[in-house]
């Protein structure tokens, strides 16, 4: 990966978790607080929404935590050990925890009239959406295990051609 594509992911990934920062400090509150005009009988669903979008945040900047830490692997050209595996698989647990999010939303949101049933059925497919991202990511983790195993025999019989000559 050059230089300058590394470049521009990292400066993508910092706008990112700015404004997931600025989500989480200020249009949060605010969410909460239009929330308070709800009527009575949907008055139960103000903490949950909140809790939700909160912990969706979360999931956004742990994912994008990783995401950095696994591109400083990759300048340093040590992505190709098992140290990575560990970022990649707070990656994954961490979509996964975003899927059923989305599928919490959208369990609150079913009964009586708080959403249209299309809404919730949009709701239930973007969760099977981000599942499906999850498991993207896992494929993309057993190919780097399959990298990081080829990688470790290539060391292996470079040692050993070394030591015949």
């Amino acid at each position: 990966m050059g230089n300058l594509a590394l470049l521009a992911l990292r400066i993508v990934l910092a706008m990112v978790l700015a404004g997931s920062l600025f989500v989480q400090t200020v249009m949060v509150p605010l969410l909460w607080s239009d929330l308070d005009g709800l009527d009575p009988e949907y008055s139960y669903l103000r903490t949950s929404l909140v809790v939700i979008v909160v912990l969706g945040i979360a999931t956004i900047q742990v994912t994008l935590v990783c995401v950095w830490r696994l591109l400083t692997m990759v300048r340093r050209g040590t992505v190709f050990s098992h140290a990575a595996f560990r970022y990649v698989d707070v990656v994954i647990g961490a979509i996964s925890a975003a899927s059923l999010l989305i599928f919490g939303l959208g369990f609150i949101l079913a009964p009586g009239e708080a959403a249209a049933p299309g809404v919730v059925l949009l709701v239930g497919g973007a969760g099977v959406l981000v599942a499906g991202i999850a498991l993207i990511v896992l494929v993309l983790r057993m190919l780097l295990a399959q990298a990081v195993a080829r990688d470790a025999e290539a060391q292996h019989l470079q040692a050993e051609l070394d030591e015949v000559i």
